[in-house]
């Protein structure tokens, strides 16, 4: 069964295999929707850690400032970029699309800081428990019961300076105790091909 996607001044045309065409004009353009979405919301198979420890830094100065502001709406952008980060990685994340995008290849040309690759499981699951202490945390500011938000967002900070600062994935050591994973170390050069996976 045909199924079209229907764009201002366009008209479907037949299939072109799996994914359907559209006419722009005297343009014919495949629209692979199903690759787009799963494109965006998909977490990458391994992680560049200077990115990791950017974004590490970037939830450091997101607690520090709740922390010291005590004000419950600064949790909203914690909260989202920990969930935007687990359902899609940087993609949907202002926070990992500055670190993968901007500061990453600066940061590591200035400091002479060769990319080090890591597998993105891990990473993911750090972000998970990321997700549940900023949840938390306002849900317990919406509740009335701020110093448990203040208790949460100071482990939070605890975990993410030790990353920021010394490369140390509290998230990614509690997954090598439950999963297991050998893998959790620098993969770069395990194979050609993981060299040339852009920062994650």
């Amino acid at each position: 069964m045909a199924h079209w996607l229907s764009l201002p001044n366009s008209k479907p045309v037949v299939e072109n295999g799996q994914f359907p065409t559209i006419l722009i004009g005297n343009i014919q353009k495949p629209i692979e929707v199903l690759s787009i979405v799963r494109t965006i919301f998909s977490f990458p198979t391994t992680v560049n850690e200077t990115s990791a420890r950017i974004v590490a830094a970037g939830v450091v100065a997101q607690a520090v400032l709740f922390l010291l502001v005590r004000s419950g709406w600064l949790l909203v952008p914690l909260a989202f970029g920990f969930a935007a980060r687990v359902v899609s990685g940087p993609s949907l994340s202002p926070l990992g699309q500055f670190a993968t995008k901007v500061a990453t290849a600066p940061i590591e040309r200035r400091f002479g800081i060769d990319s080090r690759l890591v597998p993105g499981a891990p990473k993911r699951f750090a972000q998970s428990i990321g997700l549940v202490f900023t949840a938390g945390a306002s849900i317990a500011w919406l509740l009335g019961a701020p110093s448990v938000a203040v208790a949460l967002i100071a482990g939070l900070l605890v975990a993410a300076s030790l990353e920021a600062g010394a490369g140390i994935c509290l998230g990614c050591i509690v997954y090598n105790a439950i999963w297991g994973c050998a893998d959790c170390a620098d993969i770069t050069r395990r194979s050609p091909s993981l060299e040339r996976v852009a920062p994650g």
